[in-house]
């Protein structure tokens, strides 16, 4: 199997901050050749995103570091006549065109999907807003707070009493820029090509939403916030130990006995309160309490290699630098090194193992317009009209 399945493929990456750049950067690793066409002068508000103060004043922030790589930079003006008209030739040359503004922007420009199709029939062209580009939320801002509460999910994120909560890193962007990934692979196999394809964040992320939204089409059960609770079964979910906390998933009947067994707790399994997996649910709290007694006595490390030793499933409940250290991650190559404009940086690969190989970037984050000159002159503009052109600020 090639490990670059998307090789001779270009995409126009249109998109801004998150959702169309994280899409873009995962069709990047798989080969595809990615061109960023930002704004002149300002570029993708990631540029000025991030933690690092200085990085953001150099207009390569964190947040634009953490998904451009492996990409090209030219900078286009849109609105003006000229860029408009750069625009449709440079979509003559590409497989792919993807965008995450409002939708309406692209055709107010008079950039819209049908437009671009008359200049490259075999156009993929993909937008990626909020909401969808019909009905009555279209026009309302997609950004992934805001998506999280429409579609749901803070309402289910939390305990009963902290309810509602937003999950704690950019999850709508995230999924919706997934979708889009798996979108655009599947409309590049289609022959022939040529395609609209409209995603909705919020409906990425109620797709991913499984049983919970199932649970309430089909069974009628409001879904609610049940914190580290895992509501099909207990005792399932987070438990203290003597150093730090641990996850537990005792799902089945035989699993739940052998943990008693082992913490020493066999009265447990005498108690009409845990005999069978309802009334375990339904006591879940008095259950916890009673099997922390033995769990606080010793350190996490211990409960899980001796609990997952017993067919017991157990991990521990670690922070993102801990994750990152942790030997299984590091083992598998998730984190690579990268020279970035002199300095090596830490950033992360495709998420996807191909034949043994794990796709990394080999090219940095680009400058702004870094590529103006390769690609407006390939597409056969001369060196003169190019300088014009960044003169005039059309790029």
């Amino acid at each position: 199997m090639a490990t670059e399945p998307l090789k001779g493929v270009r995409i126009l990456d249109l998109t801004n901050v998150l959702a169309g750049p994280y899409c873009c950067y995962q069709l990047a690793l798989m080969g595809a050749e990615v061109i960023k066409v930002e704004r002149p002068g300002s570029g993708d508000l990631a540029r000025v995103l991030g933690a690092d103060p200085d990085r953001n004043k150099a207009g390569m922030g964190i947040s634009f570091l953490a998904q451009n790589a492996q990409k090209k930079s030219i900078t286009l003006d849109m609105k003006s006549n000229r860029g408009n008209a750069l625009l449709k030739q440079l979509v003559k040359t590409a497989d792919v065109l993807i965008e995450n503004f409002r939708p309406g922007v692209m055709d107010r420009l008079g950039l819209g999907y049908e437009v671009l199709r008359a200049e490259n029939p075999a156009l993929i062209y993909c937008a990626i807003s909020g909401f969808g580009q019909d009905r009555p939320r279209r026009d309302d801002p997609a950004y992934d707070q805001i998506v999280q509460g429409i579609s749901g999910v803070m309402s289910i994120t939390g305990a009963p009493d902290t309810a509602p909560y937003r999950v704690g890193y950019p999850l709508a962007d995230t999924v919706g820029g997934l979708t889009a990934a798996f979108a655009v692979s599947a409309a590049l196999n289609a022959n022939p090509r040529g395609a609209f394809l409209d995603i909705a964040m919020s409906e990425a992320v109620i797709s991913t939403m499984g049983w919970v939204v199932s649970n309430y089409l089909v069974g009628g059960v409001t879904p609610g916030a049940h914190g580290n609770e895992n509501t099909t079964s207990a005792p399932s979910g987070t438990f203290a130990t003597s150093d730090s906390q641990i996850n537990i998933a005792a799902n089945r009947d035989e699993q739940w006995q052998t943990l008693a067994r082992h913490l020493g707790r066999e009265d447990l399994l005498d108690n009409p309160d845990y005999a069978t997996r309802e009334d375990r649910k339904r006591n879940r709290h008095a259950l916890r309490g009673e099997l922390e007694k033995s769990l606080t006595s010793r350190p996490a490390n211990d409960w899980v290699a001796e609990l997952n030793g017993l067919g017991v499933p157990t991990g521990q409940v670690q922070t993102v630098p801990e994750a990152l250290a942790d030997a299984q991650l590091a083992g598998r190559g998730l984190i690579g090194t990268l020279q970035v404009h002199g300095e090596d940086m830490q950033l992360a690969g495709s998420p996807v193992m191909m034949d043994g190989q794990r796709n990394m970037p080999k090219a940095a984050p680009p400058k702004l317009g870094a590529d103006n000159d390769a690609i407006w002159l390939e597409l056969g503009l001369s060196k003169d009209e190019v300088a014009e052109l960044a003169q005039d600020g059309v790029i």
